[in-house]
């Protein structure tokens, strides 16, 4: 029992340490990469937005069978070879500033993505198990924003002397941390499907249907598909264009010659901050274990992003737009790990990277079919009215949180508990 315990142990600090060097290195990429894109290759709305979608349409074609590969095989092998690619297609987009270039990277670095996406769930909750998940997934994302603050940092300075060394550097940075769980990752939680049966197309079938089954018997389920709909429609236009409302809407403060890719920094780490602080805030008064529970505070958290996106769009003040801008980013950061402790304590093991790359693709198709439209709004109609689209695309989940808030107040059998 000691050294079961102790194992644990080791795959929660893993897990931490995966989630901090994750966000390390993205945020170095994605510190600079929108300035670089609009300032360096020169991208317009309607091009910045066809970037997401081929990310978008590169994850929804490879969700699912990436997914059934860390089921069927191993979610260990499926991270290291994921974080392989995303580190291969930054290092293209850094290296090649043209909008070519910037699409292919998106492809490469968007099917490694689906590698970790739900295997690196999957991983944590099988070695520690569901009822300690939901605290690593908190205790994660707070590393997380903590990674992310440094990472800011040096992204400011290493892009204030050339813009597109981040994203080099994040690149490189992945390969070499696959590296590092390829002789350090274990996996004793996992029970692979046996070597004989697989190589059968049968048995990826049979995990897939399984996976579709489970979703259509699990209302929960269902829901958290409809509202992850939504949250795809929506976020692609966001993601896409906040920045460059910030640099061609406003007229950035002239407070030390600090250039834009600076300010954007700063007021990153700020917002970084301020969502930590409130993760913090929601973990220690969220009962993990409560249906109920998780979609009061999604509901709660929904309303806000909603809302300061309202703000963020229309306003006309700076520092107003800043202030809602740090709203949005404490919303999503809040709505993340709460979905993926309430996905992951609704699945079997089995079949638990599936059902959460199901979740991603959903989300993937929503980005692919929402993208287009709202940078279309904004090449003809500008910017403000994209990001106001986007806030109404948003809108529905909260009918849907409120159905399910009345509905569904069951309680998960076991109470969450503490992970130190």
């Amino acid at each position: 029992m000691s050294y079961f315990r102790s194992h644990k142990m080791d795959a929660y600090r893993l897990y931490l340490l995966m989630s901090g060097a994750s966000i390390l290195f993205f945020t170095l990429v994605f510190s600079v990469n929108m300035v670089y894109q609009v300032q360096n290759v020169g991208l317009n709305p309607l091009q910045l937005v066809l970037v997401g979608t081929t990310l978008e349409l590169s994850l929804f074609l490879f969700e699912i069978p990436t997914g059934i590969v860390a089921d069927v095989y191993s979610r260990r092998l499926s991270i290291i070879i994921g974080f392989v690619l995303i580190g291969m297609g930054f290092v293209v987009e850094g290296s090649i500033p043209t909008f070519a270039a910037i699409l292919v990277s998106q492809v490469l670095w968007g099917i490694g993505y689906t590698f970790t996406s739900g295997a690196n769930q999957a991983w944590i909750t099988d070695e520690i198990g569901e009822e300690n998940v939901g605290r690593a997934f908190m205790r994660g994302s707070q590393v997380g924003n903590i990674a992310g603050i440094a990472a800011t940092i040096i992204g400011i300075v290493l892009g204030s002397l050339l813009i597109n060394l981040p994203i080099v550097l994040g690149g490189v940075s992945f390969i070499a941390f696959s590296i590092f769980l390829a002789l350090y990752m274990p996996e004793t939680g996992f029970k692979p499907v046996p070597t004989s049966e697989r190589s059968s197309w049968h048995q990826m079938g049979d995990t897939l249907r399984g996976g579709f089954k489970m979703i259509r018997g699990r209302p929960v389920l269902m829901a958290i598909m409809g509202i992850g709909l939504f949250v795809g429609l929506y976020s692609e236009g966001y993601d896409r264009l906040s920045t460059a409302h910030l640099l061609e809407s406003f007229t950035l403060p002239n407070f030390g010659g600090l250039q834009p890719v600076a300010w954007i920094g700063i007021l990153g780490i700020i917002g970084q901050l301020l969502s930590t602080g409130a993760t913090q805030i929601v973990m220690k008064r969220l009962k993990t274990t409560n249906n109920n529970a998780m979609a009061r505070a999604q509901f709660l958290s929904m309303a806000l992003l909603i809302g300061c996106l309202l703000v963020f769009a229309l306003s006309g003040s700076f520092f107003l737009a800043i202030i809602a801008w740090w709203g949005i980013g404490i919303a999503r950061t809040l709505y993340n790990p709460i979905e993926d402790t309430w996905i992951n304590q609704n699945i079997d093991s089995s079949v638990r990277a599936t059902v959460i790359s199901m979740r991603s693709q959903v989300d993937a198709f929503g980005q692919i079919a929402g993208g287009p439209p709202v940078g279309f709004i904004g090449e003809r109609l500008g910017i403000r009215a994209a990001l106001v689209a986007s806030s109404l695309i948003l809108s529905p989940v909260l009918p849907l949180y409120l159905r399910l808030i009345r509905r569904n107040g069951a309680t998960l059998p076991a109470e969450a508990a503490v992970v130190e």
